[in-house]
């Protein structure tokens, strides 16, 4: 690792420590050439699927859009950054153990309403209402009875 600050080569690790749920490595570093310290972080570098597009087109995942979409949908909602970001992570996951090199958009608007789905019902809706393209109240009042129906069958578990 190259020191930041003189650009020396050797560097020693005085401390490590696990982040991100277990997902990243903190080290602490000190340059032995001009004693000044640093911080790095670690994380294996997994490659996610291509997305295939509806109208068939294939493009690299794209963590931002897939943030974005999401940040529109819980817009002016009581939901926390960690919860959010937590969401993408999981979502990340679940397309890395699939195993496929390419993998239809459509999982993944269905894995996002999945999370949306625990996190807040009006962020759900918003995200359904767009990503399934409700075309009339009809189907949005169809969306949030199932969703009252889903909630009450687990209270009354």
């Amino acid at each position: 690792m190259h020191c930041p600050f003189c650009t020396e080569t050797d560097t020693k690790v005085i401390d490590s420590r696990l982040v991100a749920d277990g997902g990243q490595v903190r080290r602490r570093r000190e340059c032995l050439s001009c004693k000044e310290r640093f911080t790095t972080f670690e994380s294996a570098e997994l490659l996610l699927p291509k997305v295939i597009k509806t109208n068939g087109v294939r493009e690299p995942f794209n963590e931002e859009k897939l943030r974005a979409g999401i940040l529109r949908a819980v817009e002016k909602r009581p939901v926390s950054v960690e919860r959010i970001e937590a969401a993408i992570s999981a979502i990340k996951r679940k397309l890395q153990a699939t195993g496929e090199r390419e993998i239809r958009s459509l999982l993944i608007g269905e894995e996002v309403m999945h999370q949306l789905r625990d996190m807040d019902h009006v962020a759900f809706v918003r995200f359904a209402s767009v990503y399934r393209d409700f075309k009339d109240l009809e189907e949005f009042r169809q969306e949030i009875d199932r969703l009252s129906s889903e909630r009450n069958n687990r209270d009354a578990d």
